[in-house]
């Protein structure tokens, strides 16, 4: 018996070229040659990709001024059973682009999704920038106005992660003297024209990278990576006591033994932690009547 349920088609998130052509993945091209439709942020650059290739494909617009009308079409496309590629003007769809809402929409109505990962500007940036990479927080494009633009910078201003952001050339200027009175000597990248022609990176520090800059008129798409915060960051007094707390209660330790490890782990000096153990050392006395072991 032959079912009359149609079956939904697919909406495949495929990634393409920041820059040069040949950065697109054999998987990309193939998908792109085999969707029914493909939704583009820029049809003008996202033409120039398939026509590079030999791919002739039905090609929509989706950006931010389209996209709640382009989403219902969109969706009702891929519940008739078509398959739908969408691409971002470059790089990765839903990375700081409108793609994310489309995406949503699908998990909402239980469509099925298929990542086709390739070319991302801020992994490609992180990955020259000689900074840490074992953890970065991604921010996306930073505030246009300028005192939205020192705010933000002021909250990150604390956190031990490698920063990468977005900028438009034209504010990147204001954006490095922000940097400079705020972060001050924090090492800062800042990558050009990623994977194109005229690719540059520039590193030092904001003020450093703003002298050198000069009265240059800076071009093309930027990413900046930044360095995290490496001043020690004040440990609270209730950390260290819960941390002593394990290792007395449930690792049986002794107060040395204890103490030593708390201080290794939270980069706490042994002073600090002693103090704290001492007030422990107290309420057990108190609770149990009976002391810690201090050797």
């Amino acid at each position: 018996m032959k079912s009359d349920e149609k079956t939904s088609g697919i909406l495949y998130i495929v990634s393409t070229p920041i820059g040069n052509l040949e950065d697109i993945t054999l998987r990309a091209l193939r998908v792109l040659k085999e969707v029914d439709l493909i939704a583009a942020e820029d049809t003008r650059r996202t033409r120039q990709i398939l026509s590079h290739y030999g791919i002739h494909k039905p090609l929509i617009s989706y950006h931010e001024h389209n996209r709640r009308m382009r989403e219902e079409s969109l969706l009702a496309e891929i519940r008739e059973g078509r398959n739908v590629a969408l691409v971002t003007d470059a790089g990765t769809p839903g990375i700081s682009d409108p793609g994310e809402h489309l995406v949503k929409r699908a998990i909402q109505e239980s469509i099925p999704l298929v990542p086709i990962p390739g070319p991302s500007a801020l992994v490609a940036a992180l990955s020259v920038s000689g900074l840490p990479t074992e953890s970065f927080l991604f921010y996306g494009f930073l505030p246009a106005k300028a005192a939205a633009r020192k705010k933000l910078l002021l909250s990150l201003k604390e956190r031990a992660e490698t920063l990468i952001l977005y900028e438009s050339p034209k504010r990147l200027s204001a954006f490095l003297e922000d940097a400079a009175q705020i972060l001050n000597e924090r090492q800062v990248v800042v990558a050009r024209e990623m994977t194109k022609v005229y690719e540059e990176v520039y590193r030092g520090t904001a003020g450093e990278i703003l002298r050198t800059l000069g009265e240059e008129e800076v071009k093309g798409e930027v990413t900046i990576v930044i360095e995290g915060c490496t001043r020690p960051v004040k440990v609270e007094s209730s950390a260290i006591a819960e941390m002593l707390d394990v290792y007395f209660r449930e690792m049986g330790l002794s107060m040395k033994e204890a103490v030593e490890r708390v201080s290794a782990e939270l980069e706490v000096s042994k002073r600090e932690v002693y103090r704290e153990s001492l007030k422990i050392k107290k309420r057990y006395g108190e609770e149990n009547g009976a002391g810690i072991n201090e050797d």
